[in-house]
């Protein structure tokens, strides 16, 4: 079962206070890690659209290939059902505009894969048709991503087409070749979702997965009038890949079942145990490596 491991630079993005690294170093400190690909955070501070000219971004792709990295994605950030309440606004036609230069970037660094999300339900309107707004967006995307040979990959991580079984409906429903699922563990596992099951069913349609591993911290609300405390929902602390809740050995061996056969790219998206420091987060990206090289 062996994937192409790549690190993601939102792990080194200074996003939560952790230390942060300019795209070259990262690409660099990937490579000295023992990973084969990156995953760059396509906005500030890392690879955007409005500071890579052609020469910039022809330097990081020669960059890419002097490291020896032979797979690259990005990570593209959206929300289609963004603003609803003020229509005045393209905000639709600003993130396909998003989209579709990112398109342009990922084939002027050697990459053929985005990874996108979907979008978080609003209040403004019904969920019907903000499924039916994000159908039509993430067809248009696809459409305008082809001629570039690149891949629009739709991550389970915003509200619409979260769970796994939405999410290949949504598939079937843009009907794209270019436009896959992106199924990772982490959203299923702490929804209560059976992940091995959902693994099996998603991998012969995904050509990427992302993961990371948490530990639940139990959250307490204290009530004077009761002298008593009322359960919230538990902080998904981030722990290192083999400390956490979510069985990866079972998850990965279930997609390379399932005829999984695409890149697993390793992300400190928040806080980790241990704080922000170079070393910590060096530490947690061997981790990984180390436990992927255990993975039959």
């Amino acid at each position: 079962m062996p994937f192409p491991t790549l690190l993601h630079s939102v792990s080194y993005s200074g996003s939560w206070g952790q230390t942060r690294l300019s795209v070259d170093y990262f690409v660099r400190k990937s490579a000295q890690l023992g990973f084969s690909g990156v995953m760059l955070m396509a906005k500030r501070p890392h690879l955007s659209v409005l500071d890579y000219d052609a020469q910039a971004r022809a330097a990081l792709k020669m960059l890419i290939e002097q490291n020896g990295l032979t797979k690259v994605c990005l990570a593209g950030y959206s929300n289609f059902t963004a603003d609803l309440e003020h229509a005045e606004i393209p905000m639709r036609e600003m993130q396909i505009s998003y989209v579709t230069e990112l398109a342009q970037l990922a084939h002027d660094i050697g990459a053929d894969l985005i990874r996108i999300y979907t979008g978080y339900e609003h209040p403004g309107l019904g969920y019907l048709p903000q499924w039916n707004l994000v159908v039509e967006v993430l067809q248009e995307c696809a459409d305008r991503a082809a001629p570039l040979g690149v891949t629009i990959g739709v991550q389970n991580h915003h509200d619409i087409a979260v769970d796994y079984r939405s999410q290949r409906e949504l598939m079937q429903a843009i009907d794209r070749p270019n436009c896959k699922p992106l199924f990772d563990a982490w959203p299923p596992a702490l929804q209560g979702t059976d992940v091995v099951e959902a693994a099996r069913e998603m991998a012969p349609l995904m050509p990427h997965t992302t993961i990371a591993n948490y530990q639940k911290r139990p959250r307490f609300i204290y009530e004077p009038d009761v002298i008593n405390y009322r359960a919230a929902t538990p902080y998904a602390q981030a722990v290192p890949i083999d400390e956490g809740f979510i069985d990866y050995k079972a998850f990965l061996g279930a997609l390379s079942d399932g005829g999984f056969s695409g890149s697993v790219a390793y992300e400190m998206c928040s806080p980790i145990l241990g704080g922000g420091s170079v070393q910590n987060l060096d530490l947690y990206a061997q981790s990984f490596l180390l436990f992927m090289s255990s993975v039959e």
